[in-house]
């Protein structure tokens, strides 16, 4: 009969193993900055944005799309296309992805954020603002 305590200790050991390639899958490939400015918080046809994630998403959009950027704005090799940057957006939306003050800055005014791009993830830092 094996015992409930060894079979808990093998799990667990098997699990702690397996966190170093979980985190190395997921690991940083870049990262850029950019101003959150008033231009960022309409869409292409001029509709005020819902969210956070459209808002930053919208901001990549101005600098690929139709080359408005703002002077702190750095440009990125990842959100170049439109299906990309729904893709980001959708990495946006994912918990933890964005802070609730993050979020908050982004909304009500016009941030300086850093966006660290991970193979299966984002995560947006907010620098000023």
């Amino acid at each position: 009969m094996i015992k409930p305590v060894r079979v808990l200790a093998v799990g667990l050991a098997l699990a702690l193993a397996w966190l170093p390639s979980a985190a190395a899958a997921d690991e940083l490939i870049g990262t850029y900055v950019a101003r959150i400015s008033w231009k960022d918080h309409e869409s292409s046809t001029g509709r005020k944005l819902d969210t956070a994630a459209q808002v930053v998403r919208q901001d990549r959009a101005n600098v690929h799309k139709h080359i408005q950027t703002d002077e702190e704005d750095d440009i990125d090799v990842w959100f170049t296309t439109n299906a990309k940057r729904t893709s980001f957006e959708v990495l946006l939306n994912r918990e933890g992805a964005i802070d609730q003050a993050t979020r908050r800055a982004i909304m009500e005014g016009e941030p300086l954020i850093e966006v660290e791009v991970y193979r299966n993830s984002v995560k947006v830092v907010l620098l000023s603002g």
